[in-house]
């Protein structure tokens, strides 16, 4: 980690920031850096597996449907049972952390530590209000927080909006020399050579955090073992209701934040981090790393690293309130990053397989597997299986019997069908659980989803092969200015319940 000795050396010191942004992961541990999106191994295996199959698709076509389609199915089933596993697990709410705002407040200013918030954001001149009465709102000694706008020199736009806002009344403008890979995480890297804080945390620029979040995560980080590391925060939307789309991901969000976290809690399998409002100490950061520049889903690799290295991650019960994607082109580019992420996550511990085994079980291996490969790689085949089904339904019932024998065709049908109606199943609990009606029709309506969630994995696994480090923007701000009120209103509606 660099250090900061004396002003006089600011100009070495930025240099000197920035080149551990970029290169410091790959350079300590190159072993868990993604600036290679395949090492030669894993090129090399994956080309032979290619191979092999177009082979045996050209010499024996029916054997080698029969041979991938039994093989999918099986890893499909087991997929879904594993997330009803933990959908199950966490029903009770009972992992995760409850900190009152009795308890929150009875903390006295001179026994919370130094706290430090990073907001990354590019382009996004819009949200700078938002910004401003999210971070007024939080109740924390001014003293003691420390909130760092990082903003890329050359983006012009979003400076002058924070300039002419008065940000700087409210925290304080990093700006962060240009260079690639022109991700989030990079811009994280370098802010954090300027953070003060015991305790660091992200949001992006239009969250609005629970104004107690703070306080309670030092409670939190007060009641649980040592070897905790990051405190996730729940994540929900204050847009949920604008269209049918933000109420899909307001229902997604709800099933992930409600129920399968609190579920990977009741293990040792890695926990996926969120992109924003998770709560980690800085010196677990300095010790194992920390984000990776060159993965899109920084978040997620962090939560597994954090995993393999021993440390756990616990759910809070405090929620961070987003914008959900209104716009579905918008969604799509976000969503397949996320895949694209995911996979690059899986590559990049998957060098080293048998460590990761030891260090996650083979519980939390195979699960780790099932999350970072399961999600988007099933995602993908879900376009396949349901373009065969439609051709059996649609009168050519031949064509897929002459391909696929009875004996493999049904069962592939049949977990098909498990397999939606279980997540069918899984959202409209959840919206049963925070008592929230107007998820209903998304509940319902959720196969619809899946088909935009298909088109983003099999974008997104493209991508990772094309150009795996490229960062694609989301555009934020396209449900208009909420108002703390309506900030408010949404949250209660959000929390309310029995939902954890």
């Amino acid at each position: 980690m660099v250090t900061r000795e004396d002003d006089t050396y600011d100009t070495e010191f930025k240099a000197a920031a920035l080149h551990d942004a970029v290169n410091g992961l790959r350079e300590k541990h190159p072993m868990s850096s993604a600036s290679v999106a395949f090492y030669p191994w894993q090129r090399n295996l994956l080309l032979a597996l290619l191979a092999v199959g177009i082979v045996c698709a050209y010499f024996f076509p029916i054997p080698t449907l029969v041979a991938v389609t039994l093989f999918c199915t099986i890893a499909y089933v087991w997929t879904l049972a594993d997330r009803l596993i933990l959908f199950f697990r966490g029903l009770d709410g009972s992992t995760i952390v409850n900190i009152s705002d009795e308890d929150a407040l009875a903390l006295t200013d001179d026994s919370l530590p130094p706290y430090t918030i990073l907001v990354p954001a590019y382009n996004e001149p819009e949200v700078v209000a938002d910004l401003i009465a999210a971070m007024r709102a939080l109740s924390y000694p001014e003293e003691k927080l420390q909130v760092l706008l990082l903003l890329e020199e050359d983006d012009d736009v979003t400076i002058d909006a924070a300039n002419a806002a008065g940000v700087g009344d409210v925290v304080t403008i990093l700006l962060v020399p240009p260079a690639d890979p022109r991700t989030k995480p990079k811009a994280c890297n370098y802010g954090l050579h300027f953070s003060t804080g015991e305790i660091v945390t992200i949001y992006d620029a239009e969250d609005h955090p629970d104004p107690l979040q703070l306080r309670r995560v030092v409670a939190a980080f007060d009641r649980l073992p040592d070897n905790t590391a990051c405190v996730q925060a729940k994540l929900a939307f204050h847009n949920g209701t604008q269209n049918l789309l933000t109420a899909w991901f307001t229902a997604d969000y709800a099933l992930w934040f409600g129920f399968i976290l609190p579920g990977l809690m009741r293990s040792d399998s890695p926990i996926p981090l969120g992109g924003t409002s998770n709560h980690l100490r800085r010196s677990v950061l300095d010790e194992i790393g920390s984000w990776d520049p060159f993965n899109v889903t920084e978040d997620a690799d962090l939560g597994v690293r954090i995993a393999e290295s021993g440390y756990r991650t616990a759910v809070l019960d405090s929620t961070t309130l987003e914008e959900a994607n209104s716009d579905a082109i918008n969604w799509i580019r976000q969503r397949s990053r996320w895949y694209k992420g995911y996979l690059q996550t899986w590559l990049v511990h998957m060098r080293r397989p048998v460590g990761l085994w030891r260090g996650l079980g083979a519980v939390g291996f195979f699960r780790f597997t099932a999350l970072m490969a399961g999600t988007p790689l099933i995602a993908c085949l879900n376009m396949v299986f349901w373009l065969i089904s439609l051709a059996w339904i649609l009168g050519q019932p031949h064509v897929i019997q002459e391909e696929f024998p009875a004996y493999v065709y049904f069962p592939a049908l049949i977990s098909l069908l498990f397999g939606n109606v279980a997540v069918l199943y899984m959202n409209l609990i959840a919206c049963r659980e925070t008592r929230n009606s107007a998820l209903l029709i998304a509940g319902l309506t959720t196969p619809l989803y899946w088909v935009m969630m298909s088109i983003a994995a099999i974008k997104g696994t493209y991508q990772l092969i094309r150009n795996p480090s490229y960062w694609e923007k989301t555009f934020h701000g396209l449900s208009g200015a909420s108002t703390p009120a309506t900030t408010e209103t949404d949250a209660a509606e959000s929390n309310s319940g029995a939902a954890p």
